[in-house]
């Protein structure tokens, strides 16, 4: 259970990353985007408001916000590019969310004060070549030792490892053992011999975020590193599920951030934009598109909220959580999509951010889990469920 800050300190929080998104983040967005680079600047600035640390518990130098003020605050960042969000991203989740939730003690007092601060950033380095999608079939092998484990293998599309301190690695231990169960996690630093980071990926949109291939050649790591300790060998890929459910319901807050910029630039633009004489705002097909966007942003703000009330009450979310992620990323692209429409050929122009805000919102249906996954996890829990005599 996630209890978070009181109503008052929280909302003095909000107030100020409201301010830094506005008057710092936004009005560096073509900065960003043409040097393909977030300014050091602003990562001090991020680090000063404690944005690393937001979802760390205050007794290890974090904010120790509930998931539901973590929503809130990534629905204001995310009205910014995208890539400012990734910058402190995987600190709050993915990346250090294993340690918090199922990390021991000593792991927790090691890490999370330097993760809360920005003095170290954590990588989630799950997804391989073969191993996207089913990430059970990963083959990134961890081959015990004596008291160390040897990793080789290679991961592919790592957020932030040109940054990252440590990883978050999921590696196979038990070859005997097959899908998810021979699978464990580690923390595992990136300045170990054997390491090897590669050359940053050039993507569709999202400039400014890092992501990269790692390569692990006879990477000797101690046991000490499983998170959790040596009893939760082969227990990796559920601390991963656990990670990934939270991570779905802030990547939602992510879409709804996107969604609320989307709808604002496209109201500005189509009460000043005049055709026929009148602001095409007048006209009853752009409200149209108006009116299906602002529905389609609250359905997906109501539901990621309703998600992160229950998981902040100790509830099971994993259905929830993949409802939310599926309909509020795949929502934002439709709502994208109609900002596009509404500034018509300016739409596809660089000058405007709508062309990449369309581009950038467009990964958000694939990463932590594809829509089509989101559809499996969602049916197969219903399936469940009915089996067991639940209904609706």
């Amino acid at each position: 259970m996630s209890i978070g800050l009181d109503d008052e300190t929280f909302a003095q929080i909000a107030a100020e990353v409201r301010r830094f998104t506005h008057e710092r983040l936004i009005p560096a967005e073509r900065q960003v985007e043409e040097a393909d680079e977030v300014p050091e600047a602003i990562v001090d600035e991020m680090r000063a408001l404690g944005l690393f640390g937001i979802s760390i518990p205050e007794e290890y130098g974090g904010l120790g916000l509930s998931l539901t003020q973590e929503l809130e605050v990534i629905a204001e960042v995310g009205q910014a590019a995208l890539a400012f969000r990734s910058v402190f991203g995987s600190n709050v989740g993915i990346g250090s969310q294993g340690i918090v939730i199922d990390g021991t003690e000593e792991q927790k007092r090691d890490w999370l004060p330097r993760l809360a601060t920005g003095e170290a950033v954590a990588s989630f380095a799950l997804t391989e070549p073969e191993a996207g999608s089913d990430a059970g079939s990963l083959r990134t092998s961890a081959e015990r030792d004596g008291d160390h484990f040897v990793v080789n293998g290679a991961k592919r599309y790592i957020t932030n490892a040109s940054r990252a301190t440590i990883l978050t690695l999921m590696a196979r231990t038990d070859a005997t053992k097959p899908g998810a169960s021979g699978i464990s996690a580690f923390i595992v630093p990136t300045d170990l011999p054997g390491i090897t980071i590669g050359k940053h990926d050039h993507k569709m949109g999202q400039r400014g975020t890092r992501t990269c291939d790692i390569t692990f050649d006879d990477v000797r790591v101690p046991e000490s590193a499983v998170i959790g300790g040596p009893a939760r060998l082969g227990a990796g890929f559920k601390t991963a599920m656990k990670v990934l459910d939270r991570g779905r319901i802030h990547i939602a807050g992510m879409a709804i951030g996107q969604g609320r910029r989307l709808v604002n630039e496209a109201l500005g633009y189509a009460t000043e934009r005049k055709q026929f004489g009148s602001p095409i705002a007048d006209f009853q097909l752009v409200q149209a598109m108006l009116a299906d966007s602002k529905t389609e942003l609250y359905a997906a703000t109501a539901m990621a909220r309703d998600a992160a009330a229950r998981f902040d009450a100790g509830q099971p979310i994993s259905e929830e959580a993949a409802c939310v992620k599926y309909f509020a990323t795949e929502a934002v692209g439709r709502i994208a999509d109609r900002a596009v429409q509404i500034f018509g050929g300016a739409g596809y122009m660089a000058e405007y951010p709508v062309e990449r805000i369309y581009r950038d919102v467009r990964l958000m249906r694939i990463y932590e889990g594809t829509s089509q996954i989101q559809q499996l996890i969602i049916a197969k829990s219903m399936l469940r469920a009915h089996a067991a005599g639940d209904r609706l």
